[in-house]
């Protein structure tokens, strides 16, 4: 049996792939539990400076799998929210940041996961939603919540409540989408790219950066600003802050270790 989702490291760029290209990389829970325990092998590995996720085919992911749904009690239902809401907060947990490289259909559980991501980069021709109102349901993994923190409330609001897609160049005009490249193999490309400029950075730093970010946009801005100090104070005390600052000084690329 194929692997659900695929791992490989690039240049310390760790490249997950949903890999059920015959159901569009549907989310069962066997793939969502599949993509969390990748997710762990993730953090476990100290040498992962960014993480891409993907499609396999011509879906990023588009939506959660319907036919299982099908079956749930509401019990079950509860239990498979928790799912998608652990999966997807690992991401966010990950001390890495994560790239959506979105290669085609985003819907439902597949934009929530793709929300869940630190940016969204897509295809020219990926398609964006959360369309759960037409099957009398709501989003389940976080998109309540993360979608309106990205777009807005106004734009949250209409694509929840009318369950319509949008193209990849109105989610870039509304924030949902950084860049939009021609194809999938552009896209790809470009992810890679960015992974490998962040696998350079202080990895310390980034981390910082990731979480402060987080645990700042919902606070009060006076808490936002206490945490940013804080954060800015500690990394002081880093042999890479020491090395970051020597490179700029002596003209040299930076040797970061994450100490």
């Amino acid at each position: 049996m194929a692997e659900l989702v695929l791992s490989e490291r690039r240049e310390g760029v760790a490249l997950l792939t949903l890999n059920r290209p015959d159901q569009l990389n549907a989310l069962s829970s066997r793939l969502l539990e599949a993509l969390r325990a990748r997710v762990a092998e993730v953090a476990a590995d100290g040498a992962v400076r960014a993480v891409i996720v993907t499609g396999a085919g011509r879906a990023f992911a588009a939506g959660a799998d319907i036919a299982e749904m099908q079956r749930m009690t509401p019990l079950e239902a509860e239990a498979f929210s928790r799912l998608g809401h652990a999966t997807f907060g690992a991401f966010e947990a990950l001390a890495v940041p994560v790239i959506a490289a979105v290669n085609g259909f985003a819907l439902g559980g597949g934009l929530e996961l793709a929300l869940a991501c630190d940016w969204i980069y897509a295809a020219r021709n990926a398609e964006l939603g959360q369309p759960e109102v037409s099957l009398s349901l709501i989003p389940g993994f976080g998109g309540t919540s993360r979608l309106p923190r990205r777009v807005g409330p106004g734009w949250a609001r209409e694509l929840v409540m009318s369950g319509e897609a949008i193209a990849s160049d109105v989610a870039q005009r509304i924030g949902l989408v950084n860049r939009v490249f021609e194809d999938a193999a552009a896209l790809l490309a470009a992810a890679l790219a960015a992974g490998r400029a962040l696998a350079k950075k202080g990895p310390l730093a980034v981390a910082r950066a990731k979480r402060v970010l987080l645990e700042g946009q919902d606070a009060d801005v006076r808490l936002a600003h206490a945490f940013e100090q804080q954060a800015f104070a500690a990394l002081f005390a880093s042999q890479d802050r020491d090395e970051g600052l020597a490179a700029f000084v002596e003209k040299r690329e930076p040797r970061f270790r994450g100490v």
